[in-house]
């Protein structure tokens, strides 16, 4: 199981869209100073971080009053792979294994990335967090993907970014966790992590 944004596609996309346009775009439509639009919105982003609605571009067009995928799409070209994901992917498709990707992307996220880097022939399925009704930080989410795949937690390997994420992969008792220490190639290697780390999925190659 491989998660999308951080682990197979750059973050840098994510980052910049959450942490510079969106704030900018909001200052626009509200009228209001740059810092202040940052702040409001870094409030408003942890309130609900790791909960379904977070994830949700339906629930930030609304309360923001501009269509934020809107915005996803005007700079479509930073959607990128990671350095050497796409070789992974290739040789992980030459190999006798199932490959699932898991993502808490919202549906239309997930249809702009895959339309802008074809990602999905490498997996033999795609999950998405918005389908199954709980985000990848829930248990629920887990049973849900359980129920629908019959993955066994003891022969799945499962790399993702965030720690959250794999902590709850973790009491759901999946044994084999990585996490990505480099998500965003504008930002150092973090060092900080929980979970046995490398800096891309290519060191797996």
């Amino acid at each position: 199981m491989l998660d999308m944004d951080g682990t197979i596609l750059d973050l840098a996309f994510d980052n910049r869209v959450w942490k510079e346009l969106v704030p900018a775009r909001y200052s626009e439509v509200r009228g209001i100073p740059l810092e202040t639009a940052r702040d409001r919105l870094f409030a408003k982003y942890r309130a609900i971080q790791g909960q379904l609605e977070w994830y949700c571009l339906d629930h930030w067009s609304e309360r923001l009053g501009f269509d934020v995928l809107a915005l996803h799409r005007e700079v479509r070209e930073g959607i990128v792979y990671l350095p050497g994901a796409k070789a992974f992917l290739e040789a992980l498709r030459r190999r006798d294994v199932q490959v699932l990707l898991v993502t808490n992307s919202h549906p239309d996220t997930l249809a702009l990335k895959e339309s802008a880097a074809g990602f999905s022939a490498y997996f033999d399925g795609t999950f998405c967090s918005h389908t199954l009704g709980y985000a990848k930080e829930r248990q629920e989410f887990w049973q849900a993907m359980r129920d629908e795949t019959g993955f066994d937690p003891a022969s799945t390997l499962f790399v993702d970014d965030t720690e959250a994420v794999l902590a709850s992969a973790d009491k759901f008792g999946i044994r084999s966790l990585l996490t990505i220490t480099r998500p965003d190639t504008t930002e150092p290697v973090r060092t900080d992590t929980r979970y046995a780390g490398i800096e891309g999925v290519s060191a797996m190659l």
